[in-house]
């Protein structure tokens, strides 16, 4: 790694907790990958409020926000992003010369992740499982920027489905369907779905052996994106795969949305197999 001096411009990730963070591997590989002076650090914030001022006074120049600052962090912003705007939260802050913006690159780095898989949603029906806060960024993202022939949502928290179903059907041309999480409305959506996301925890460490979706009910039409990265092959995808069904891998939407952020703040291209080296690693 480079030497850090009075030249080096800082990025950091700021959330709580905060010590699991993989950010400040992968974005200080990819810093030293493109031969930049640029360090990047984690800081474990509680009062979001003051960090920003910190980000203004310090001219820290990149920041990727995480849980719980996603939202509040919006409201001490100059300017935010029309997509995040609508979302409602955002990842991602960028200095630019004093003026501070806020993006969400997580429903850009799934969609990035579908489209490099070769499963555009453009005009495909698509099914997403799950209406917290990954699902929005997902659920609105395609919505603006793929314009699915369908959009099903289905979930087991009903009032926040209601809300992200009549979010997306007041903000974007997309009129989404809203569906209850039973055995019934599964098979039935299963039937005309063309790519299932995953984006509820079911199959996240530790609970490996678990899946939001029977294995019977998967075919060799189907692609299925789960955003789950730990393990790197969930349940869901070993199921789809065996089933002879496309499968994306959650670690493509958490390096797409690192890229996007890395271009976002150096105006470089990102280095994209030197961050998912460190990823992989990371998982295996």
């Amino acid at each position: 790694m480079h030497r850090i001096n009075a030249k080096t411009t800082i990025c950091a990730v700021i959330g709580n907790p905060i010590e699991h963070s993989l950010s400040p591997d992968i974005h200080n590989a990819a810093f030293a990958s493109r031969g930049i002076n640029w360090a990047y650090v984690a800081f474990r914030v509680e009062t979001v409020q003051q960090a920003i001022g910190g980000i203004r006074a310090l001219n820290i120049k990149g920041v990727s926000v995480t849980i719980p600052h996603k939202v509040e962090a919006m409201r001490y912003l100059d300017s935010v992003d029309e997509t995040a705007l609508k979302i409602g939260s955002i990842n991602t802050i960028v200095n630019s010369d004093g003026h501070l913006k806020g993006y969400n690159s997580d429903g850009e780095g799934a969609l990035k992740a579908l489209r490099d898989a070769g499963h555009d949603p453009s005009g495909k029906s698509v099914l997403m499982l799950g209406s917290g806060g990954a699902a929005r960024a997902v659920a609105f993202t395609l919505a603006l920027k793929a314009r699915p022939k369908s959009l099903a949502i289905m979930g087991i928290a009903s009032e926040e489905l209601a809300c992200l179903a009549g979010d997306i059907r007041d903000k974007t041309p997309v009129s989404p369907q809203v569906l209850p999480r039973t055995d019934e409305t599964l098979q039935k959506s299963l039937a005309s779905a063309d790519i299932i996301i995953n984006c509820t925890p079911v199959g996240m460490h530790p609970k490996v052996h678990e899946s939001p979706v029977p294995a019977t009910l998967l075919k060799s039409r189907h692609a299925v994106f789960d955003i789950v990265y730990n393990p790197l092959t969930t349940a869901l995808l070993k199921d789809a795969g065996k089933a002879g069904a496309a499968t994306i891998s959650g670690i493509e939407m958490f390096l797409n949305q690192a890229v996007i952020q890395f271009e976002l703040w150096t105006g470089l291209q990102a280095p994209q197999e030197v961050m998912r080296e460190v990823l992989v690693k990371h998982f295996t």
